[in-house]
């Protein structure tokens, strides 16, 4: 019976604190902490230097349930990634997840070093614990924060840490074996990335079409299509390291396969992974904080604390503007996201791995690990919203995205129900506006069912629901959020190149001679993009208009609000007939410049 009451007790205690972490991430939210930074101190709290007192070493499980839950942050991540938005950014991304690792441990490599008193193959793998970036702690912090990254440069941090794990792991587990059996050869280790890396991918593609073709051809009974999914993909993790591919890698991209396929329950498997995720690191970050010791951590943390000053302030820099170097970021963003390298669970779980086989020093790197995600969590974390603010990468949220319900149409997968609350100021209740490829389809009021004719006009607090394909339902918010107050640009500020997003697409007709149809006579730029864009206004944004091109210059509260023209190159542009003073031209190219160099 005392077994069987010491079972009891250790889940009563687990759950506690999971449900602990849970808790604290509201006041956490409400100061502005980083969340995983919290989870770590509850884990410390709890263990044997704490008040819990629970002695807890068990490195075997903590790596368990850390391959568990970084193999279904990863899975998530690539659910979420759109091929569209990252064909751009590929050779960037590839570039720092690879070369951009190896740049960071091999500068940080001499500090820890000298700084630990160790050899140097011992510091390279002090550099290769810390030298990848945390996928999770990035957006979760970016997304707390209510911050909307440019498209370019979001599009880059997010594969930039889904995919530099899987190297980072590759490059310390490489080192690991190299210190245990003590022999090794470059032209070994890179024959074994080649190799770990195509069968990563070949098992990912595979394993993500295998899952398309169940989900699409077996009809399972209703709610077992997210746990299926997620089982899929620890399957396809299991079998990958199992052969000696990177496991990690292959569940990304079976991720980015599967979330870029018509599937059945899409919404319900993204909602059970975003939940299973959060639960997956609140876990593993409350292992990892049972595992630390205080006393023994301050033998070593002013070399740990050189080693992360040097990490954020040298070795991360140097590798960003190295890698983007060929590719065309303005220094802005390069240090922008030189800056976002902050580091999280991974350092911690790759810092695990010579304490799991027994290597000399052991302690140390996890340790070291352990001071160097504290101090990015705190220090990078607490200043990502001023440094995006400060150097123009982002602008804050102004209104937080509508309420969304998603609902799958059994039979077919090119539609679904997409239903939102009728909000007073949105586009669709002010404007009328909505895109295309969405159709209205019923109204809730007063706990009725209408049909949209029965209901018509629409008014505020009615739920309306429209059909619309499921990879451009989160398209369909910024029509049902509530928009911000604006004011109204100067209307001497017309220009041959440059105009308000009010201005009407009559008046530009009237301009510059193009045809419009009469429909569209009364919509504003602004209007234009939203109903012909399929996705989220974006600097950069073009939309052909008959013989001109809009391009969308700046965006404010989510809507395009300065549209550049760009004529025929073999017409020269026509004299507006809106007179403008030599003060008013001089405006506008400040506000041009400043716009195009921000």
């Amino acid at each position: 019976m005392a077994s069987l009451d010491s079972v009891s007790i250790a889940i009563l205690l687990g759950s506690v604190l999971v449900m602990a972490g849970i808790l604290s991430s509201l006041l956490a939210l409400r100061f502005g902490a980083p969340l995983l930074l919290v989870f770590l101190f509850v884990g410390i709290l709890a263990g044997d230097s704490g008040p819990g007192g629970i002695r807890f070493d068990d490195v075997q499980s903590t790596y368990l349930v850390g391959s568990v839950a970084l193999a279904l942050i990863l899975f998530d991540g690539g659910l979420k990634t759109r091929f569209q938005s990252i064909r751009a950014v590929l050779a960037p991304s590839a570039a720092l997840a690879t070369f951009g690792v190896l740049v960071t441990a091999l500068i940080t490599a001499p500090v820890a070093k000298y700084a630990l008193g160790i050899g140097w193959a011992e510091a390279l793998l002090v550099g290769a614990v810390v030298g990848s970036t945390d996928a999770a702690a990035v957006f979760l912090l970016v997304h707390s924060q209510g911050l909307r990254l440019r498209p370019r440069v979001g599009a880059t941090l997010e594969v930039e840490s889904g995919t530099n794990d899987p190297f980072a792991i590759f490059l310390t587990l490489m080192l690991v074996e190299f210190l245990s059996i003590g022999q090794s050869s470059a032209a070994h280790i890179a024959l074994q990335f080649v190799r770990e890396s195509a069968l990563g991918m070949l098992f990912g593609a595979v394993g993500g079409w295998l899952v398309v073709l169940a989900l699409n051809r077996i009809s399972l009974p209703q709610g077992l299509h997210a746990p299926f999914v997620t089982t899929a993909a620890l399957v396809i993790f299991g079998v990958s390291q199992i052969s000696h591919a990177s496991g990690f890698l292959a569940v990304y991209l079976a991720g980015m396969i599967i979330g870029n396929r018509p599937t059945r329950a899409h919404n319900s498997v993204v909602a059970f992974l975003d939940a299973a995720t959060w639960l997956a690191q609140i876990v593993m970050f409350v292992l990892l904080g049972l595992l630390v010791s205080p006393e023994r951590t301050l033998a070593t943390v002013l070399p740990a604390v050189a080693v992360a000053l040097v990490l954020m302030l040298v070795a991360r820099p140097v590798a960003v503007f190295l890698c983007l170097a060929p590719f065309p970021f303005n220094w802005r963003e390069r240090t922008f996201i030189a800056w976002v390298g902050l580091r999280g669970a991974v350092a911690i779980f790759l810092a695990s791995i010579p304490m799991l086989v027994g290597l000399p020093n052991a302690q140390v790197y996890f340790d070291v690990a352990f001071v160097v995600v504290i101090i990015s969590l705190l220090l990078q974390g607490w200043t990502l919203a001023a440094a995006a603010r400060r150097l123009h990468v982002a602008l804050p949220r102004a209104d937080r995205g509508p309420r969304r319900v998603e609902l799958d149409l059994p039979g077919q997968l090119e539609q679904q129900l997409v239903g939102y609350p009728v909000r007073a100021n949105s586009l669709f209740l002010k404007r009328g506006l909505i895109p295309s490829w969405s159709k209205p389809t019923l109204v809730i009021r007063d706990e009725k069912i209408l049909s949209p004719t029965e209901a018509e006009p629409v008014v505020r607090g009615d739920y309306l629901y429209l059909l619309a394909p499921p990879e451009k339902a989160e398209a369909l918010d910024r029509f049902f959020v509530d928009m911000p107050v604006v004011p109204a640009p100067d209307p001497h500020l017309l220009g041959d190149f440059m105009m308000p997003g009010d201005v009407t697409l009559k008046d530009v007709a009237d301009i510059y001679g193009v045809t419009i149809a009469s429909s569209d006579a009364h919509l504003t730029l602004a209007d234009y993009f939203d109903i012909h864009l399929d996705h989220a206004p974006r600097v950069g944004a073009t939309l052909p208009l008959d013989s001109i091109v809009l391009v969308a210059r700046s965006i404010g509260g989510n809507r395009v609000n300065v549209v550049g023209l760009r004529l025929p190159e073999d017409e020269e542009p026509p004299a507006p007939e809106l007179s403008r003073t030599a003060a008013a031209r001089r405006k506008l190219s400040r506000i041009g410049t400043r716009l195009l160099g921000s």
